[in-house]
């Protein structure tokens, strides 16, 4: 078996990890499956290369190549902008839409649906505006250089791997040591007694829609910037970040990182073993094993 597939693991299971760690909040605090959420993933990279784009082109010094990687100055600016316009998105949608069926009532069923409905529209409006045709951030080649072991990994595949694990652990030590934190584990136990102890749920609600829009726009961009981006990418990648989100335990940061690692390995050891035309269907099957076996994930509660 080619050792390889633990570095092409890691690649996707950091993309799905980060994009998992929206999902798993947004159900944890809201309550309900958000079908949106692939979408930001794919709304934030296109984002973030029009962005590129407009900053490299008013700003020439912006457009030199950033070395070792194969991106130019213009991106990680670019980025900035893209989590900032998918937040307000992700903001705008919950007004609009969540916000008005969570004030009337309505059952979780019913804001699932309408999330799906969301979904397509929002996927729909993406290929309208940017076509199907696949987009690039670059096309600079990279030379993958030799880790040992038989590993190898190009600069930018060691960037996306290595700023996953930073903005996961500093994500994590923010929910678990800040006011902000507390308050949001609070919600997820609790909103009725949480919104007694004087806690702003509407703020929380906010802050949530806020780390899981920005998670997904950077997760967007990784994988756009290591394949490409395409108006279906999210939609291609929601199923492994609901089975990233629940086998690491529904409201667990670290879990949903750590899921998406194991559907990202799983998934490569799969091509490996029998195919890649099979690599779709590990996730649905991890999936199905562990809502069979241990329904609260690796790190939920039991009977939660």
């Amino acid at each position: 078996m080619n050792p390889q597939a633990i570095i092409d693991g890691l690649i996707a299971g950091s993309t799905i990890g980060l994009g998992a760690i929206g999902l798993t909040l947004t159900y944890s605090i809201l309550r309900f499956a958000n079908f949106t959420h692939g979408d930001f993933l794919a709304w934030g990279a296109y984002l973030s290369l029009s962005l590129m784009g407009l900053i490299g082109g008013l700003l020439a010094e912006l457009g030199v190549r950033l070395a070792p990687f194969s991106f130019t100055l213009a991106l990680p600016l670019a980025v900035v902008g893209g989590i900032a316009l998918t937040v307000l998105l992700a903001l705008a949608l919950d007004k609009l839409l969540f916000g008005r069926l969570r004030a009337r009532g309505a059952d979780a069923i019913i804001i699932v649906m309408a999330s799906f409905g969301a979904s397509m529209a929002l996927r729909s409006l993406l290929e309208f505006i940017y076509t199907a045709q696949p987009a690039y951030f670059t096309t600079a080649l990279q030379i993958a250089k030799p880790l040992g072991l038989g590993l190898r990994a190009t600069p930018d595949q060691l960037l996306v791997i290595g700023m996953t694990f930073v903005l996961v652990a500093v994500l994590h030590l923010i929910v678990t040591h800040s006011a902000m934190g507390r308050a949001m584990r609070a919600v997820s136990e609790n909103p009725a007694l949480a919104g007694v102890y004087g806690i702003d749920v509407a703020q929380i609600v906010r802050l949530t829609w806020i780390i899981g829009a920005g998670m997904a726009c950077i997760a967007g961009v990784m994988a756009g910037l290591l394949v490409q981006i395409r108006p279906y990418m999210g939609f291609d990648l929601l199923l492994p970040l609901f089975a990233a989100a629940i086998l690491g335990g529904i409201g667990s940061i670290p879990g949903a990182m750590i899921g998406g690692l194991i559907i990202g390995l799983a998934e490569a050891f799969a091509v490996q073993i029998v195919g890649a035309e099979w690599r779709a269907a590990i996730s649905f099957v991890i999936l199905v094993l562990v809502l069979m076996l241990r329904p609260q994930g690796l790190f939920g509660k039991a009977g939660g």
